[in-house]
């Protein structure tokens, strides 16, 4: 895959990895929910393409091509990258398809209306291979039964990692969980 090549010139060793990981895991689970597993590989070979860049770059990238930060992306650097990222993919890469586009933008905070490629990716940067933390097994296994309820649980331990760190929720993550929760409220009405 020609990103594959790119990405390893701009990332660290161990960035580089995660993002064949995460690229890998959306494959599988384009597959299993009959998304497009080309766009699936991109979209997460390419989500972190900004992540290591300073402060300061995403500054001028941000000015050199209009970008403007909410007070929430300011707030966490974490969050920049997941803008500038989709812009790197619209401008510098010249990708045209907004879907991608969009999975990369979305991949750190969700939201509302998520496209299932945008889900794919969200939840791929969770499970990749090289994550560890307590219940990656637990939401991989989820994540090839039941899409949104996989979602619920990644919203859920990004909310409660936030909270716990004391650091700000980007509003476009309560909606995306009250969106899941909303969602599965219906599904279990309409069962009854």
């Amino acid at each position: 895959m020609f990103y594959q090549k790119f990405i390893k010139k701009e990332l660290s060793e161990k960035r580089y990895n995660h993002s064949i990981n995460v690229a890998m895991a959306a494959e599988d689970l384009a597959i299993r929910y009959s998304v497009d597993k080309e766009k699936a590989k991109i979209a997460g070979i390419l989500h972190d393409i900004t992540k290591e860049w300073s402060k300061e770059k995403h500054f001028r990238f941000a000015k050199e091509y209009d970008i403007k930060f909410s007070d929430y992306e300011l707030a966490s650097k974490k969050l920049l990258h997941a803008l500038t990222g989709s812009y790197y993919l619209k401008y510098i890469l010249k990708i045209k398809d907004h879907e991608i586009i969009n999975a990369v933008r979305f991949h750190s905070t969700a939201r509302s209306d998520m496209s299932l490629l945008e889900k794919i990716i969200y939840i791929s940067d969770f499970i990749s291979e090289e994550r560890r933390f307590e219940g990656v097994e637990e939401l991989r296994e989820l994540s090839r039964e039941n899409l949104e309820s996989t979602m619920i649980c990644g919203l859920a331990y990004s909310l409660h990692e936030l909270v716990s760190e004391k650091r700000i929720i980007h509003p476009n993550t309560f909606k995306a969980y009250n969106e899941a929760i909303f969602n599965k409220v219906k599904i279990q009405n309409i069962k009854i």
